[in-house]
């Protein structure tokens, strides 16, 4: 049986409430296996701008690299903070986490439960079957590219922002996404815009190399208007989805709604770096602040939930105790409980503490 430190940064908004009752799940799990679960509480975000001057401090960048995972709420919500003219902004917390922790490799699977393929708008046949995991590149591209600013010329204010991809940047996602489709259905679907941008045309180059050292895996390509729309016209024919920083970021937001809600979506983000355990990285649910529910019980715990039960599998390979959590939460959602986001008629309808402690008792079993 393990002893295993993590970082909790619950943040803002929601992010306190859910991971909240992702660690109370962690608990049965470790009260049912044995193991001791090490938490560290930090803050992050507007919480910390405002106790410690920065969206994260150094003090907490420390604890992070000294423990063998991160369980993050979310971040942002305060419009004080919000918009480009704020010296800070809460966001810079996670921009700081994935770049200086190396994060490189975000994981969004996206398996809708039978039991919510009505909670989505797209018809049922559509859905059924879908399980599709998108591996999104996550510290380079546009977002962090460099020059970025608004500047004043005699015409006029121009706006700039940099779109920078390396070779190197690129092989290492893809091999990512290659790694992960041999341990599933064996197809990656890679997505760039080849027929406009330059660091596209690299991208779908550099694809192709590595597709030649995975015989026993499909290599397809796809522009990024094109998987939008088969995202929504014929979910359950993608396996693994990899593209770059913002297209992925868009078309997981996108694919969300496969789910039925936003408030069901875990993810991960992992890098190189190893523990004694795994592989070091931080989870995350992907639905952000939610600041117009913030605190009244409202908030769908599933998705900080689900992330635990990553974290469990990739940084701690505890995959028995990452099935259980995931188990769990299917037969809860089969026995008929939702959340607010969730509501159908004949359903029963319970708040977010609720529904971690139906979870967390489902755990123990």
């Amino acid at each position: 049986m393990g002893t295993y430190a993590i970082a909790v940064l619950a943040g803002d908004g929601i992010g306190p409430e859910v991971t909240e009752e992702a660690v109370r799940v962690l608990g049965a799990v470790a009260r049912r296996y044995g193991h001791v679960f090490n938490t560290i509480e930090a803050l992050v975000g507007v919480a910390a701008i405002d106790a410690e001057g920065d969206a994260i401090s150094d003090a907490t960048m420390e604890l992070c690299q000294e423990s063998d995972a991160i369980l993050f709420g979310a971040v942002g919500g305060a419009p004080r903070y919000e918009g480009p003219n704020a010296k800070i902004q809460p966001e810079r917390a996670l921009f700081r986490l994935r770049k200086e922790l190396a994060l490189y490799a975000n994981l969004r699977p996206i398996r809708p439960f039978d039991a919510l393929l009505n909670a989505s708008t797209l018809k049922t046949d559509i859905l059924r079957g879908t399980d599709l995991l998108v591996v999104r590149e996550l510290t380079g591209g546009i977002y962090y590219g460099k020059p970025s600013e608004i500047r004043e010329t005699a015409e006029g204010l121009d706006a700039i922002d940099t779109l920078i991809y390396t070779e190197a940047e690129i092989e290492r996602i893809v091999r990512t996404a290659f790694d992960l489709a041999r341990e599933r259905r064996k197809k990656v679907t890679s997505v760039d815009k080849a027929n406009v941008l330059s660091s596209s045309r690299l991208w779908r180059r550099t694809a192709d190399r590595v597709a030649g050292e995975y015989p026993d895996v499909t290599l397809e390509h796809l522009l990024v208007d094109s998987c939008a729309m088969h995202l929504i016209r014929r979910p359950a024919s993608f396996d693994v989805i990899v593209t770059e920083n913002m297209f992925g970021d868009i078309l997981t937001d996108e694919a969300s709604m496969l789910a039925g809600s936003m408030g069901m979506l875990p993810s991960a983000s992992l890098g190189t770096r190893r523990t004694e355990f795994g592989l070091f990285g931080l989870y995350e649910p992907i639905h952000g602040s939610a600041p117009d529910i913030a605190g009244q019980e409202k908030a769908n715990p599933i998705a900080a939930i689900l992330s635990l039960a990553l974290m469990l599998r990739f940084s701690f390979n505890l995959k028995q105790e990452a099935d259980a959590v995931e188990k769990a939460v299917k037969g809860i959602v089969e026995a008929g409980y939702r959340t607010e986001d969730l509501r159908e008629e004949g359903k029963v309808i319970v708040g977010t503490k609720e529904m971690g402690r139906l979870i967390a008792e489902a755990v123990a079993g």
